[in-house]
């Protein structure tokens, strides 16, 4: 199996120091990159092409939300995994609306990188559990999904999209793990959204964190 190649951007030369160290010590990843702030973090990744980037979200130049917009636009076969302290919603929300496929708090970082490092390069997406269900918003998308499931059901065929959609992969990659076409999957995804009233893909992630979709080993299968 290819090495895991990674790109790192943290402005604390300590906690910068720390995270090299957990990711050498995993045979799987490579470390092809080091930045110590957001402007000197996008040319970095631009040139080292990372399959994943690991991002702090308060860095001069740019910040992590910014820094996000831009690798997720600019570098579409790098994944965004958010290593930070801060564990308010209103950090996560728009990180995983800006592209980002991980959230993970600095705290864990010890025990849980590596798994999250494995989880995003995988296609899936990951949440550091202490934070999923802040990440949640009752009154928004799940709310309204929570009604609409009073109505017409999903499909097993919708739900198995719906759920691979929020772990990240793309639609080819459902196709071929579903043995159907690109435009099933389409389909699959556009009426599960209606049924559910889930507008974006932030919101799917929401959804899919409520059924626990995201734990770490459904993100394995």
């Amino acid at each position: 199996m290819d090495r895991i190649r990674v790109a790192l951007a943290d402005d604390h030369p300590i906690v910068l120091a720390g995270i090299r160290t957990l990711l050498t010590a995993d045979p799987e990843i490579d470390l092809v990159g080091e930045a110590t702030s957001g402007r000197d973090a996008l040319p970095m990744i631009r040139a080292a092409g990372p399959d994943v980037a690991v991002i702090d979200v308060s860095m001069p130049g740019l910040n992590g939300l910014e820094l996000t917009e831009r690798v997720t636009g600019e570098c579409p076969g790098t994944r965004v995994l958010i290593l930070t302290v801060h564990e308010d919603a209103a950090y996560v929300q728009p990180l995983l609306k800006a592209g980002a496929r991980g959230y993970l708090l600095k705290r864990s970082a010890a025990d849980d990188l590596l798994r999250a490092v494995h989880a995003v390069a995988a296609g899936g997406i990951y949440l550091d559990p202490s934070i999923a269900g802040h990440a949640l918003d009752p009154s928004g998308a799940a709310g309204r999904a929570e009604a609409a499931e009073g109505g017409e059901a999903l499909s097993p065929r919708e739900t198995e999209t719906l759920r691979l959609i929020a772990q990240g992969f793309s639609n080819k990659e459902i196709a071929r793990r579903l043995d159907v076409s690109v435009k099933s999957v389409e389909t699959y995804k556009a009426r599960a959204a209606e049924k559910l009233g889930l507008r974006t893909r932030a919101e799917i992630i929401r959804y899919a964190a409520a059924r626990g979709w995201l734990d770490a080993l459904a993100l394995r299968t």
